[in-house]
């Protein structure tokens, strides 16, 4: 038993620094700006690419984009989503874009995929902060 305690790593200390409370904001705010800040220009660009392409191809589907409401759960989750594109997020509200064409069944399609490129936009400013902390390289 006293074995297995010796040969357990210790956890590494991380300490949150600066940059590492900036990077995350930039990158949630920006696609793939927090990867830009933290000069992981490739990343950043592959990123960014991810998530401008996806967004934009939901709303050429005609998707929807959820708006703030305390009605369906699913509705909530979407919006939720939604929100983790940043400031695409703050335009397509500004400008009322994706109202969701009902009756297209591409326009579902088109829903999940800006949700699904605000669950990518979120793990990417994860992804900062953990290469800004030293966590990642």
């Amino acid at each position: 038993m006293a074995e297995i305690a010796k040969t357990e790593a210790a956890p590494q200390d991380h300490p949150i620094t600066m940059l590492g409370v900036v990077a995350p904001i930039v990158g949630w705010l920006v696609p793939g700006g927090g990867h830009f800040l933290l000069k992981k220009h490739t990343r950043g660009a592959v990123l960014a690419t991810c998530v401008l392409s996806m967004f934009g191809l939901g709303l050429w589907m005609q998707g929807k984009v959820y708006s703030p409401n305390t009605g369906d759960l699913l509705d909530m989750l979407g919006f939720l989503g939604d929100v983790g594109n940043g400031s695409l997020y703050i335009l397509a509200r500004i400008f009322d874009w994706g109202h969701g064409a009902v009756e297209l069944a591409a326009a579902d399609y088109g829903t999940k995929f800006i949700i699904v490129a605000g669950l990518l936009n979120v793990i990417s400013a994860v992804d900062a902060h953990h290469i800004a902390i030293g966590k990642k390289s």
